[in-house]
């Protein structure tokens, strides 16, 4: 007789979920776990495995276990009942994230271990993983860092964004020129996420909008796309410090709702056949498509609004799960727009509320700018995103309608109330008149919110002052500042683990959960043994740097020599054009004045320039024509190099920026609304050359005048030449290196295949000057040249970096989130009641 079968009740979470038992993360249990992974899930045994298989299978036993952590952060938020932050951005510059989640889950080591059993070593695995190619730049990296301080700061956390198949072009240089490839970090699939195909919605675009009248009942408006595509959800962790929380990363990815014409296709129109489909899938196809076009215009909105309305679809359903009705959306939500990407939330969610809920008008606007608040990231008006009404009344009409009876009460209010004027109404209008009539997205987002910050303390004051300085004035509470950060786990910890061994050996592991108490090495830097580990600390980060620049650049460089780095995205207004006229006139010193006692400098540059972007491609191009010209020349005797590195993202600035002698951050002053690549170099022990711009302003007060080096116009002096219409040519008639060295530009020394190519550059200099490039060029390079004179007394440059480490702990990224939670989401744990 067989025994009988026994039963027990498998202990569930309160989402009826299987509770796991824990897992141990012993090197024994996660080697085997590892090879589990290999064998069931990719299909191979280790003999056979190579190094990407690896890869995936560590990914994925390491994934179960932030599944454990996930699973357990969304019963607290359930039973909790707090608020949650959606936070809507067009980029998330997340990198990879392998390494990222075994620093955050204390794996490292065990994961190191496990591994080296089979001759795997994790460092060689993490470079196969590819970077997400959810971004361009300093905005996609700051919600990534966003995101992560969320889940590790406490704050439930939702990040909004799209699924691009391709992102950002992954950059390449051919003859000196950038050149734009798709970027295919998707081919291999991504083991970090995981498709919901119960969170779908329809996006409507076109069609038109009808009136419906009903007896005994309010007119309303109905509206009837003439296209609709599909919306379908991809979510990954966001593994906080510690593995305490886990926050959720929500991208669309655009289908259409047939993915095949099935008619036209067996009709023989095979190509045809899939048009919709095709159509549907551009979408989330590639970042920022050209724009110079009407076309590009048109599908960047669609983007823009496909990921809005799906995000407050996702975000209204979730509520109503949970809650009976919509009236307490802000009560439980705080939504904040990254940019103005997402602006066109505002009218959306007005639509929603309206059309689709039931709401009346007031109540639904007053729900609106309860729920939203709005980060506004630049204050060049031309980047404050704006589209033409033609194009917004055909996309998206019942919207446009909508933004219509916004701007009429918000000029109503302006000048009945406040008696504007006409040039006040017309500055506030959502609606620019005078520039062939746009809708303003800028505007929109500011009215639309109840709270709108800038990122820096400057940018906030010049806020107020200029973009959206009549808007002020009208909501005189509704603007403050949140300056920026960056999570000290990953630019710190990750990037440079001598660095973090080197502190947690002189003042203990407790600033691993609290940066701000990194301060506790400021008076190290009067440490003559510290001063010299560190600087050893250093040297090898430069090592590793200059190796690879040996392998990608073919180019030998001198860990030696100062390493004076400018990465970030390639503009006009953050001046690398200074930067390389600069090289050019040291390069012209040092062969004039051979006796002198030059110090050895490498000049790196990283970035990419937007497709459209003519002159910032031709300041790329003029980076490489000068690098190849000086570094082939005998007579520098390797004082001087200039190298351009291609296709910087965030797995190379994790190399970068802890290898920097100096960090550039030499922005037209007035122009950076805050920078965070400025605190990720000083964290590492950069020294900083800046103008007082952005976060520099606050970065100055926290390491001090004499541990930063600060040069030219002022914000206001800025502002005060633009009004003097001021020009270079004056200056470079009277500074004989400025003019040298734009000489030998223009005399086709650097390019003598094609003697015009940076004519324009040149001459933009002569007739215009509008981003003080000649201006400020005297006093930069009096600036570098002081430096030059410090390198050489290395106690004291190195007790100045010493400095800048230990007095960036207030720049983390924590700090900003709990500032975001306290002042604007009340959210979290440090929420205000």
């Amino acid at each position: 007789m067989s025994a009988p079968v026994q039963t027990h009740e498998a202990p569930l979470n309160g989402n009826g979920v299987l509770k796991p038992e824990p897992r141990l993360n012993d090197p024994d249990t996660l080697a085997r776990q590892i090879v589990e992974k290999l064998t069931y899930s990719i299909g191979k045994n280790p003999a056979s495995a190579r190094k990407y298989d690896w890869l995936r299978a560590t990914t994925l036993a390491v994934r179960d276990r932030i599944m454990d952590h996930w699973f357990e952060s969304a019963d607290r938020f359930a039973e909790e009942g707090g608020k949650r932050v959606c936070y809507l951005s067009m980029e998330f510059l997340i990198g990879r994230m392998l390494r990222d989640a075994i620093n955050n889950l204390g794996l490292t080591e065990p994961v190191r271990e496990a591994l080296s059993r089979y001759g795997v070593e994790l460092d060689m695995i993490e470079l196969l993983e590819p970077d997400a190619a959810l971004g361009n730049g300093g905005l996609g990296r700051l919600a990534a860092c966003f995101m992560e301080s969320m889940a590790s700061t406490g704050v439930p956390g939702y990040g909004y964004g799209i699924r691009y198949v391709h992102g950002f072009f992954r950059q390449e240089i051919a003859d000196g020129a950038q050149v734009e490839l798709p970027e295919t970090w998707l081919v291999h699939g991504n083991p970090w996420e995981f498709e919901r195909r119960n969170a779908s919605y329809e996006i409507g675009f076109g069609g038109k909008v009808s009136t419906i009248q009903e007896p005994g009942r309010p007119s309303r408006q109905v509206w009837r796309p003439a296209e609709r595509v599909l919306a379908v959800a991809y979510d990954t962790p966001m593994v906080g410090w510690r593995g305490r929380q886990v926050n959720t990363l929500r991208l669309w990815s655009a289908q259409a709702l047939d993915p095949i014409l099935l008619d036209a296709f067996n009709s023989g129109d095979h190509i045809g056949a899939l048009v919709e489909s095709n159509k549907a899938e551009a979408i989330t196809r590639v970042l920022y498509p050209a724009d110079s076009h009407q076309a590009g215009q048109e599908l960047r909105l669609r983007q823009e609004y496909f990921f809005s309305s799906a995000s407050l679809q996702d975000i209204i359903r979730r509520h109503l799960e949970e809650n009976d009705n919509l009236s307490n959306l802000a009560d439980k939500v705080a939504i904040q727009l990254n940019d103005t990407h997402p602006a066109v939330s505002v009218a959306e969610l007005m639509r929603l509320l309206i059309d689709v809920h039931g709401f009346e008008w007031d109540e639904a606007w007053k729900i609106t700018r309860a729920t939203f608040s709005y980060t506004n990231h630049t204050l060049l008006p031309e980047a404050l995103e704006h589209w033409p009404i033609h194009l917004f009344e055909r996309l998206l009409p019942r919207q446009m309608q909508i933004i219509y009876a916004i701007n009429t009460g918000i000029i109503r209010e302006a000048a009945q109330e406040h008696g504007y004027d006409d040039g006040q109404v017309a500055a506030i209008s959502l609606i620019d008149e005078g520039n062939g009539r746009r809708v303003r997205m800028g505007q929109l987002a500011f009215v639309g919110s109840h709270a709108v910050n800038g990122v820096s303390a400057l940018h906030t004051d010049l806020m107020k002052q200029t973009v959206f300085r009549d808007l002020h004035a009208l909501y005189p509470d509704r603007i403050q500042n949140k300056t920026n950060g960056v999570t000290p786990r990953r630019w710190l910890m990750e990037a440079n683990p001598g660095l973090t061994g080197l502190i947690t050996e002189a003042i203990g592991p407790g600033f691993l959960d609290d940066i701000e108490k990194i301060i506790e090495i400021d008076h190290l830097a009067d440490d003559a043994g510290f001063r010299e580990r560190f600087a050893a600390v250093k040297r090898q980060n430069k090592e590793r740097l200059a190796n690879i620049i040996g392998e990608r650049m073919a180019t030998s460089v001198d860990p030696g020599a100062i390493f004076d780095i400018q990465v970030k995205r390639i503009h006009e207004y953050k001046r690398q054009f200074l930067n390389i006229i600069e090289a050019i006139a040291l390069y012209d010193q040092i062969r004039s004045h051979p006796e002198r006692d030059w110090t050895p400098r490498v000049k790196i540059f990283a970035g990419k320039a937007a497709p459209s972007y003519v002159q910032a491609k031709e300041i790329i191009h003029l980076a490489n024509d000068v690098g190849r010209v000086i570094n082939a020349d005998p007579a520098v005797r390797d004082l001087l190099k200039v190298v351009f590195i291609p296709n910087y993202n965030v797995s190379l600035a994790e190399i970068i920026m802890p290898a920097a002698d100096l960090s550039e951050q030499i922005s037209t002053a007035g122009l950076e609304a805050s920078g965070t690549g400025n605190m990720k170099f000083a964290l590492n022990g950069a020294l900083t050359i800046g103008t007082l711009d952005g976060a520099n302003v606050e970065m100055l007060e926290h390491v001090g005048e004499d541990n930063i080096f600060i040069f030219g116009l002022t914000a206001s002096e800025v502002a005060q030449r633009r009004r003097e219409a001021h020009s270079g040519r004056s200056i470079i008639d009277n500074e004989p290196m400025l003019r040298e060295a734009l000489d030998a530009i223009s005399s086709g020394l650097f390019c003598p295949d094609s003697p015009s190519r940076f004519h324009s550059l040149v001459s933009n200099l002569y007739n215009n000057d509008w981003w003080m490039i000649c201006a400020d060029f005297r006093a930069y390079w009096d600036t570098q040249r002081a430096l030059d004179g410090l390198y050489t007394q290395q106690d004291e440059w190195q007790a100045k970096a010493v400095h800048n480490t230990a007095r960036m702990g207030w720049f983390s990224s924590d700090r900003s989130i709990r500032e975001y939670a306290r002042d604007i989401w009340k959210a979290g744990p440090d929420r205000e009641g």
